[in-house]
């Protein structure tokens, strides 16, 4: 690679990432007033060439990992570093900064997404694969994202000693969780084309398999309960 090369390159990358400044806040409100347009998006985006795909808001994994940068900048301003940076017990031993920090939470939040699309996917009755789990689990990284981003607002808040901010973040958190499950209940659906009760069923069975992920997730970080 010469040295114009080299500036070709360093120019396409200066663009795209200062690109996300505009589309991020464009593509999250997207995902949170449309939902289910939003994850239809997704799935056809997926069926254009590479270099047209998303052209008009952000891919979803890179709309969920920035997510989870803003949700991360919101406890920094805050709250200051993470306990978790002190911890030395479990998988927390492997987080000491804050990028470690960063992807450990985004491996975190990307449990929800796909234990949605693989559920999608089994109840379709297709063959589980990295393509056909693919559209699944990119629609569902645009539904994740808001509330991941409510999520981690409520955990942030949660951690002040004051009763009406800790009230706060538990109405975040259960109103959260309706939602979600509502924008998912309508979702099952219209992909597997069943009724409303099926559809509830889906969306809370996949609801609490995530959550069982999650925490196993957060038990090992935690070092198993030490």
């Amino acid at each position: 690679m010469n040295f114009f090369q080299f500036l070709k390159s360093l120019d396409d990358l200066l663009y795209e990432v200062v690109s996300w400044l505009a589309f991020y806040p464009i593509t999250l409100w997207r995902a949170l007033r449309h939902p289910i347009a939003t994850m239809d998006y997704a799935a056809a985006e997926l069926q254009q060439q590479d270099e047209q795909r998303f052209d008009e808001a952000l891919s979803p994994p890179i709309l969920l990992l920035l997510t989870v940068l803003v949700a991360h900048g919101f406890e920094l301003a805050l709250i200051g570093d993470s306990e978790l940076l002190a911890r030395k017990t479990g998988l927390a031993g492997l987080i000491n900064d804050d990028t470690s920090l960063i992807l450990m939470r985004l491996v975190a939040f990307s449990t929800f997404p796909l234990v949605f699309a693989v559920h999608t996917v089994r109840k379709q009755r297709i063959q589980l694969t990295r393509s056909s789990l693919e559209p699944a689990f990119f629609a569902q990284c645009y539904a994740n994202a808001p509330f991941a981003l409510l999520i981690s607002v409520a955990a942030t808040l949660w951690q002040y000693q004051n009763d009406a901010l800790k009230l706060c973040a538990a109405v975040m958190v259960v109103g959260g969780a309706i939602a979600f499950l509502a924008i998912q209940t309508t979702w099952f659906r219209k992909v597997l084309g069943v009724g409303f009760a099926a559809a509830v069923w889906n969306a809370v069975v996949s609801y609490l398999e995530a959550l069982v992920v999650m925490f196993a997730l957060g038990w090992l970080v935690s070092g198993g309960g030490s």
